[in-house]
């Protein structure tokens, strides 16, 4: 790079350089990198009640920065990735932010599963003028300049298929909602409430346990006697495993309960045991049984890189889907601050293992595929439905209507 577009590059970036005649350090405030180095945070769990997802989810955000660096790298320089370990834990989730971001000062992190871990980011990293990559399905409701929610599905690319189907062609109508006590499971049921009514679905019963909960037996029996013929979870982490598990102790049998869920996927399936889970159906917008090449790739990659007995899965899928548009933003910008990644975002379209994903310029949501499978024998998912065409995301249909639902206008957003 010339001198003149290497100071253009680093004013813009926030970073100094030592020895512009012969560059080989970058300096970010007291760190110092190797010139051809792009320090990026990512942090997943790697330990508590979420690391049984958020394990993989690590090891593809690797995988994706190992693929861009074969290919050269973002604006000619190699990503190096400084991994930490959130633990499960919002509060610590929010002290590592502010260690990558004030300490090591990364331009982005890639991070969060859950919608606390999220929130408790989200201030830091406004305050900061830093950028989080937002992988994982929620509740919506928010829109923030400083998050890219590439590979995010929001309530309408859940909800608006799932629960008509089961209706149509299953013949359900009595739904039981079942979730861990916070505010994605808490969202997911008010968006639920919402379609089931518009649809004459009646909602018998609407219950909560903690996070990482795996006492499961009451519930399952409140289930029972509730008079559900089907039930809909936003259960998340290793609470799956328990609830599943509890379901067939008690001798649930899918075909005659169905069991929806927003959140299990093959990760869940596979440690949980897949006769646990065989015949129940999931709502995401990718399986791993996605028939598209990108798809045959990018499970081929994953399972060289993990191991042969690795399963691909939705929230692993969207981290792919974050790290590859935040360098194409990046490439684009020809810059790495993250105001310039979220002005040149909007409109990127990228050829994702799902199928093609779109990044909205109205909210930096992703346009995406909803789908449903059903679980089988194996441990994956047959599809039984799917759209033909990208959604486009509504991240605040379930708050009321408004002009225009793709535009984050609504009280409490931040773009």
């Amino acid at each position: 790079m010339k001198n003149h577009d290497r100071r253009t590059f680093l004013k813009a970036s926030g970073l100094t350089a030592i020895g512009l005649a012969a560059p080989s350090i970058l300096r970010l405030g007291d760190k110092a990198w190797a010139a051809d180095e792009i320090p990026v945070g990512i942090m997943y769990s790697l330990t508590g009640t979420t690391a049984i997802v958020e394990k993989s989810m690590n090891q593809c955000a690797q995988m994706a920065i190992d693929e861009i660096n074969a290919k050269g790298g973002v604006l000619g320089r190699k990503l190096r990735a400084i991994i930490e370990d959130p633990a499960s834990e919002p509060r610590i989730y929010s002290e590592k932010a502010r260690k990558l971001t004030i300490e090591d000062q990364v331009p982005v992190i890639f991070g969060c599963y859950t919608t606390a871990s999220r929130k408790a980011v989200l201030p830091v990293v406004e305050r900061r003028k830093g950028l989080l990559v937002w992988p994982t399905w929620y509740e919506g409701e928010e829109c923030s300049k400083n998050v890219l929610y590439a590979g995010s599905a929001v309530p309408n690319q859940q909800l608006e298929n799932s629960l008509p189907w089961l209706q149509k062609s299953l013949g359900k109508n009595k739904v039981f909602i079942v979730g861990s006590d916070y505010a994605f499971p808490r969202g997911m049921a008010k968006t639920s409430k919402t379609i089931c009514e518009k649809i004459g679905m009646q909602v018998v019963g609407d219950e909560y346990l903690p996070l990482g909960h795996t006492e499961w037996a009451s519930m399952v029996s409140k289930i029972g006697s509730s008079g559900a013929d089907v039930i809909f979870s936003n259960v998340v982490g290793d609470s799956i495993v328990a609830f599943y598990r509890e379901l067939r102790n008690q001798g649930y049998d899918f075909d005659k309960l169905p069991l929806c869920a927003s959140t299990t996927t093959e990760v869940e399936i596979k440690a949980m045991g897949p006769e646990y889970a065989l015949g129940s159906y999931v709502s995401l917008p990718y399986f791993q049984t996605v028939d598209t090449p990108q798809n045959k790739v990018f499970v081929e990659a994953f399972k060289a890189y993990a191991g042969a007995d690795a399963v691909t899965h939705a929230a692993m899928e969207a981290v792919y889907i974050g790290v590859n548009m935040w360098a194409m933003a990046a490439e684009k910008a020809g810059d790495l601050a993250p105001d310039a990644i979220v002005a040149n975002a909007g409109g990127l379209s990228f050829d994702a293992p799902q199928g093609k994903v779109t990044i909205d310029p109205d909210n930096l949501h992703s346009y995406l595929t909803p789908r449903i499978g059903k679980t089988r024998a194996d441990g994956l998912l047959d599809i039984v439905d799917q759209y033909a065409e990208p959604l486009v995301p509504l991240p605040y249909s379930s708050v009321g209507e408004t002009a225009d639902k793709r535009v984050c206008t609504t009280s409490g957003a931040t773009l």
